[in-house]
């Protein structure tokens, strides 16, 4: 096999590297980055795809952001393709603080703080001990809803303004890149 490993990997070391990049993750970010901007659409389909991952990173439904963020590019009139890349918002490194950032909104709008006091706090296996998804619900589910709302919008409006400026960038001047370096064909001369 041409393209195969010598030795393949065990599933520790595919962990170490999803986590830690074998070069850096500045490295990795560019690659991606790079990626996005050669998509071949509009600014606008391209921005909105990133705004809608962006936006769907904020929601507390994990297995459904990808889903969640087809959607919303589907009726953004935003690229799927992007709208991958834009749920890189929400990465391991991350989600500690857009959960945090969720509850904490959330609770603030809800005014359950205010209300109940402070509560014990409970763990998450303590309240998934009888299987019941209502259990997570009132506590911890529906105030990071209510606050992944207006943080992922707010978030999806500042990577839609950049994403799209920098893809109009980049388009316009690989647009002037490949007119001013168009290669001769056949000798104009004598009219080949």
């Amino acid at each position: 096999m041409i393209f195969k490993r010598r030795d393949r990997e065990n599933w520790r070391r595919r962990m170490r590297v999803y986590f830690l990049p074998r070069r850096n993750y500045s490295r990795s970010f560019r690659y991606y980055w790079k990626r996005m901007l050669r998509i071949k659409a509009t600014p606008h389909a391209i921005a909105a795809g990133v705004a809608a991952g962006a936006f769907a990173s904020f929601t507390p439904f994990m297995g459904f952001h990808f889903i969640l963020a087809f959607v919303l590019a589907w009726l953004l009139a935003g690229n799927m393709i992007a709208a991958a890349f834009g749920t890189a918002v929400g990465n391991p490194l991350t989600f500690p603080a857009i959960w945090a950032a969720t509850h904490g909104a959330g609770t603030a709008i809800l005014g359950a703080a205010a209300a109940e006091g402070d509560p014990a706090p409970v763990s998450l296996g303590v309240l998934l001990s009888h299987g019941e998804i209502t259990a997570v619900w009132g506590p911890i589910l529906k105030p990071m809803l209510v606050g992944g709302v207006p943080l992922g919008l707010v978030v999806g409006a500042f990577f839609y303004v950049l994403t799209r400026f920098t893809v109009t960038a980049f388009q316009h001047r690989r647009r002037v890149h490949f007119e001013t370096h168009k290669p001769v064909v056949g000798n104009p001369e004598i009219g080949l």
